[in-house]
């Protein structure tokens, strides 16, 4: 019988009953299975059946459509070790028994962003929740005094009911290894006095292009600037700088309002990384392109027009930004 001829009969007559109650074959058990976020129901499915739970994913999936169950998935890794009827499947990702659940850092995020995301996980003790910054840096094994930039962005998994004070010590770890790994392997005469100062460059290059085969040209800009004691003049700083205040529309009053973060009225790095860099915004800024750009200009795709003079700049801002 073809996969749309089991749907068509399973569908009527009371046939998707009978199919949600016949335990599944789950063969090797113990099974794992991740259900990572953004999984739909179709995605479930699809998955479900390639790891062999499931015979077949479109009679699953027209099951959980039945059952109202596409909005119910929980994120976290299942332990199947008995075998399972549909119905309990369904039940078991609905109530979120997982034998470990997940939570994300995404690259770009501000400090902020991650203490929301680990306050939002109700599988996880929010210890932190209570500790100031200082107070929390120590409690993680870090000797800096400011948390921005210093996790790693990426999925960690977790025991339910355990210390988001271990997510982030894991996380910490993690930026600390790729930061050192990378600053072992930058190229020569860059102006970086230690690796928190790359790290500052990094988190600028992350927040300044979401074309990441712009970012080793981005770094090439910013240190250009650097070298000649230009002010870096980036937005991403001035926004950091205006925190919560930002309402999502820089204005000319805040470019020219002096903060510690500020670029384009002080010059050199700001005094702290701005988000949380990836791993791949660490390695361009240090091993950034050779390039003689000083200026670059967004095309409003994501992509930019760089330029080594002023005036070229001015031709490239009147093109695609003021048109």
């Amino acid at each position: 019988m073809s996969a749309l001829a089991g749907v068509a009969v399973l569908a009527g007559a009371g046939g998707l009953a009978w199919y949600g109650n016949q335990p599944l074959r789950i063969e090797p058990l113990p099974k794992t299975v991740n259900v990572t976020p953004g999984t739909h129901l179709k995605s479930l499915s699809a998955m479900l059946e390639r790891e062999g739970v499931i015979g077949n994913a479109r009679v699953f999936w027209l099951l959980g459509r039945v059952l109202g169950k596409a909005g119910t998935l929980k994120v976290g890794v299942y332990t199947l070790d008995r075998p399972l009827t549909p119905l309990e499947l369904y039940a078991k990702i609905q109530r979120g028994e997982v034998s470990q659940a997940m939570v994300q850092f995404i690259e770009g995020w501000n400090w902020r962003e991650v203490r929301a995301a680990l306050a939002a996980q109700p599988m996880l003790k929010n210890d932190s929740a209570g500790m100031g910054d200082a107070e929390l840096l120590r409690a993680i094994g870090a000797e800096e005094n400011h948390p921005e930039g210093l996790l790693f962005p990426d999925t960690y998994f977790y025991a339910p009911h355990s210390s988001d004070l271990g997510v982030l010590r894991r996380a910490y770890r993690l930026q600390h290894e790729k930061l050192l790994a990378a600053w072992e392997t930058r190229a020569p005469g860059l102006p970086y006095r230690t690796p928190y100062e790359a790290l500052i460059m990094a988190s600028i290059v992350e927040k300044e292009t979401g074309a990441a085969f712009e970012r080793p040209q981005i770094a090439g800009v910013f240190l250009n600037r650097l070298r000649l004691g230009m002010r870096l003049q980036t937005d991403p700083t001035v926004i950091y700088g205006l925190g919560e205040r930002f309402d999502g529309n820089l204005r000319r009053v805040d470019l020219q309002t002096d903060t510690p973060y500020n670029t384009y009225t002080r010059g050199g790095l700001p005094p702290t990384p701005i988000a949380m860099p990836s791993e791949a915004a660490i390695r361009a800024a240090l091993n950034p392109a050779r390039t003689d750009a000083l200026y670059f200009v967004s095309r409003g795709d994501g992509t930019h027009v760089f330029s080594s003079s002023l005036e070229a700049h001015n031709r490239a801002v009147n093109r695609y930004q003021r048109r």
